[in-house]
């Protein structure tokens, strides 16, 4: 039996003094101390694991790029022993037999509980708006292709990036309601009709093909490789706002301070709540690894300074954790059970998810202990001390 002692996130509040109690993998008692608890309280936080849907890589290492299980590894272990216990893995656009065989090296991992997940994110995007895809590799949205794709993902794949003006993208779509994977709109030029038909149709079609259980879609890093919002041409991104404000939509968040303003951040928030927005990585391989010249899907990607952009200047991911990006999301004046519910319970749920997200009775022992200044101290994943 192991317990914790200070102040805790439970629900959507923080306690000032709670303990939490786990045996094996589970949670067994999370309340008021109890006479027999420890007297020591810790200094800093006890909140929920983390959780990451939106990550190609980290600590030097590239799911994307990666040809071995061991560099698959090495990238999940970085952000394991950095607070985040679930970690889905993103794909990139490359050559098509080359993503399906990365697709497979990353069901390998999900086999082996390196990763709980995958994302594909490509080939079916907008040229227009590729970003540090590669455009070389970008195709129209095909269901063969798809197919081809989800096999090879092995049953793993919850996700699948698609730019919902393309031609083909409905019927792709509804293939992928019927397969039980949800749309992820991304890299997108898409008009603001076009944006609010297709998340309309989608959501109608998971629910027609009794995917309700799946939740909604989801916008990849909103804002980011999409269309820019114009007030007589608002694009996108104010419709996904609007869906995610009617619980149709969740949207993704890189708040690291460079993909997004602190303000727009912190507006966002305050307008959608917690439940809308998952706060994600966006993380390459160049996580926790010093400046230098780095791989994201084939591509060179140069890091000055933390930022990392491919040579034309485009933005190619995120190089923090996402304990830095709650960190950050707190100083842009977000509470702190706020910033760490778009980490843990929201992320939780679009992954369908019951037994991570939240402390509780129950649910699976993955428990992050942090400074006070949100530093992260100890990792519990399983119950496990992570080293």
């Amino acid at each position: 039996m192991d317990v914790l002692r200070g102040r805790t996130l439970v629900g959507a509040q923080i306690w000032d003094d709670a303990v939490v109690e786990w045996e094996s993998e589970h949670i067994t008692y999370v309340g008021p101390p109890r006479p027999d608890d420890p007297k020591e309280r810790q200094a800093g936080y006890i909140l929920p694991g983390l959780i990451d849907l939106h990550c190609h890589g980290g600590g030097g290492e590239s799911f994307p790029d990666a040809t071995l299980i061991s560099e698959v590894a090495g990238a999940a272990m970085h952000h394991r022993r950095n607070g985040t216990t679930v970690l889905s893995a993103s794909a990139a656009t490359m050559e098509f037999e080359r993503m399906e065989f990365v697709l497979g090296l990353l069901a390998q991992a999900c086999e082996a509980d390196l990763i709980e997940g995958i994302e594909i994110e490509g080939p079916f995007l907008s040229r227009e708006r590729s970003g540090s895809q590669n455009a070389n590799y970008l195709l129209a949205p095909d269901i063969e292709r798809a197919e081809r794709l989800l096999e090879a993902a092995g049953g793993c794949a919850w996700a699948m990036a698609v730019a919902p003006e393309l031609e083909g993208a409905e019927a792709l779509v509804e293939y992928l309601a019927q397969r039980g994977v949800l749309p992820a709109w991304a890299h997108t030029n898409a008009n603001s009709t076009i944006a609010r038909y297709m998340n309309d149709l989608a959501c109608a079609l998971l629910e027609s093909h009794g995917k309700t259980s799946l939740g909604h879609p989801v916008v990849d890093h909103l804002f980011n490789a999409m269309r820019e919002m114009n007030h007589r041409a608002p694009g996108p991104t104010v419709e996904y706002l609007a869906a995610a404000r009617l619980n149709r939509v969740t949207v993704e968040l890189i708040a690291d301070g460079v993909h997004l303003s602190n303000e727009l951040v912190r507006d966002v928030v305050e307008i959608l709540g917690p439940d809308s927005i998952a706060l994600i990585t966006d993380a390459m391989a160049a996580a926790g690894m010093p400046d230098g010249t780095y791989e994201l899907g084939g591509l060179l990607v140069h890091v000055t300074n933390g930022v990392a952009r491919l040579r034309g200047g485009n933005l190619a991911g995120g190089t923090q954790c996402l304990i830095d990006i709650v960190r950050n999301v707190v100083a842009c004046g977000v509470s702190l059970p706020t910033a760490v519910l778009m980490a843990t319970r929201t992320p939780a749920r679009v992954l369908g998810r019951t037994d991570v997200g939240e402390l509780g009775e129950g649910m699976r022992a993955d428990i992050l202990l942090v400074s006070p200044e949100l530093d992260v101290e100890r990792v519990y994943r399983r119950g496990c001390l992570v080293e």
